[in-house]
């Protein structure tokens, strides 16, 4: 398994693209239609080999392409940059993120129901 590693924004959305396709191994072609820019192949095929060096995403050749499959769950990754994303700006505190985010954030009932849950399970 990969070390869940900040991603970088041009990777992040080559994975969030493979993420969001329904059926592995995946082609070149299948991952290029989920993504909101038009890269060139070369391009989209060097995000994928960094990716795969970062364990990330597994390869293989089927016939003359390649098809990957990914190696990393989305909410696995989404669990490990949140925590990171928390510690590093906020210290860990989570009422120091919602103080933060509240000024411009208006809650909706919703919100604030989700935020009692979890509070009401300890956060796990």
């Amino acid at each position: 398994m990969a070390i869940l590693t900040h991603l970088p924004d041009a990777e992040l959305e080559v994975m969030q693209a493979l993420w969001a396709l329904d059926c592995y191994p995946a082609h070149t072609a299948d991952i290029a239609e989920k993504l909101s820019r038009d890269w060139k192949a070369p391009t989209l095929l060097k995000l994928l080999s960094r990716l795969e060096e970062r364990g990330f995403v597994e390869s293989r050749k089927e016939g003359r392409a390649n098809v990957y499959i990914p190696k990393v769950q989305r909410e696995d990754y989404l669990a490990a940059e949140s925590r990171s994303f928390l510690n590093r700006l906020h210290g860990g505190s989570l009422s120091s993120l919602v103080a933060a985010l509240s000024p411009e954030t208006k809650l909706t009932q919703e919100d604030v129901e989700a935020l009692e849950a979890l509070l009401k399970k300890g956060g796990g």
